[in-house]
């Protein structure tokens, strides 16, 4: 971290989200430098040989080495407590890297039901195509990950809270499990972030962002990242280099603006999304609400223990299907109808039609995404003003 202190004592996660990673240029800028480069020049054919072997530290091709997008993966590395950290264009892109980099044909993985559409769409149809299966298994059911292991098994992959429903896997248990038989875990951490969860400090292996969400904070850019220790980043960095999943030195420029405010941002949502949530929970049309604040949560106890807050995402069911549920998205007015999350506008969206639309009724059925579900991404208006523009849906059913 530059300008860093004498100090031994390690610096504070909000502390961190603003300084870890950048070098200043010759110029001495204050602000993080731009690099909007393809490549860069050697000053001789044996620094370029150097650097295209390895053999030499320094940036050759934006395609797998840029100054920003370095500063990014150092920043979101030391928040995560990890030894290092590579960049990927979105959130998908981190997944499929991961697979790619450390999984072959013939492997096999245990995943979660409730894991967010697009990734089961790559795990369960995509991924079987080279010869790498699948199993899922109940996010919350420990005896089942054990019971789905085969002696082929590579890794464990979860997400935690699980999109939609904020179901909450016991990381250091699963680890427990899955280190007891050489298998890797890896965990999304899109929801909480390390500023109210931090994986590898319960014993994970690799810890997976879609940086478009929290960390960017204001639904600008796409971005992604796989964070771990450096022999396993750098298979994964290897498999960048080769296929090109690479996130654009701009996005991660934006990127480190958005974890600047990171820390701020997740508390007052977290906060936000708990007032909201107790309102839907004492509402007369709703028949459920899942977040991890309420004490309802199936897996409170455990969220208290795990979590620093329950963070910004809060799903409920109304007293009806989708045409109940489509009722309040068609009549608000300030929420937007949109499957981002992680903005500072509160976003509405009905996963069955839009995020899980693409999985079987099986799947959805075995995740527990209904009809009536509709999911809020908390942001940063008035609670009250978020209650009452889903109040004029909800009082029509």
């Amino acid at each position: 971290m530059e300008n860093s202190m004498e100090s031994k004592r390690r610096p504070s996660l909000e502390t961190l989200a603003v300084r870890a990673g950048q070098e200043r240029s010759q110029f001495n800028e204050h602000s993080e430098a731009l690099y909007l480069t393809s490549s860069f020049v050697f000053t001789s054919a044996a620094e370029a040989a150097a650097r295209f072997s390895g053999e030499q530290e320094g940036n050759v091709y934006s395609r797998f080495t840029n100054p920003t997008v370095a500063v990014f993966q150092d920043r979101l590395a030391a928040l995560e407590g990890a030894e290092a950290c590579i960049a990927t264009a979105s959130g998908m892109s981190a997944i499929l890297s991961l697979v790619m980099a450390l999984c072959s044909s013939g492997d096999h993985i245990v995943a979660s039901t409730g894991l967010f559409g697009a990734t089961q769409q790559l795990l369960g149809t995509i991924m079987p195509r080279f010869g790498i299966q699948t199993s899922f298994v109940a996010q919350t059911d420990v005896a089942a990950w054990h019971a789905a292991m085969r002696p082929e098994t590579k890794l464990f992959f979860l997400e935690t809270p699980s999109n939609p429903l904020t179901e909450i896997a016991d990381i250091a248990a699963l680890v427990g499990i899955a280190h007891a038989q050489g298998v890797l875990v890896a965990v999304d951490n899109c929801f909480c972030t390390p500023i109210l969860q931090r994986p590898l400090d319960l014993g994970a292996d690799l810890v997976v962002h879609s940086a478009t969400k929290f960390l960017d904070g204001q639904g600008r850019v796409l971005g992604g990242a796989v964070a771990g220790p450096r022999k396993l980043t750098d298979e994964v960095f290897k498999f960048l280099r080769t296929a090109g999943p690479t996130l654009s030195a701009f996005n991660a420029w934006v990127l480190l603006k958005g974890m600047e405010t990171l820390q701020i941002r997740l508390e007052a949502q977290s906060s936000k999304a708990l007032q909201l949530a107790r309102w839907l929970e004492d509402h007369p049309r709703v028949a459920r609400v899942y977040y991890p604040g309420l004490p309802s949560h199936p897996q409170f106890e455990l969220a208290q223990r795990q979590q620093k807050g329950g963070g910004a995402i809060v799903s409920f069911e109304v007293k009806g299907a989708r045409a109940e549920a489509w009722k309040i998205v068609d009549r608000c007015r300030l929420l937007s109808i949109t499957a981002n999350l992680g903005d500072t506008k509160t976003t509405l969206t009905h996963p069955s039609s839009t995020t899980h639309g693409r999985i079987t009724p099986e799947q959805r059925a075995a995740a527990g995404i209904t009809e009536g579900l509709l999911r809020i991404a908390v942001g940063l208006e008035a609670v009250v003003d978020l209650q009452d523009d889903l109040e004029t849906g909800l009082s029509l059913i």
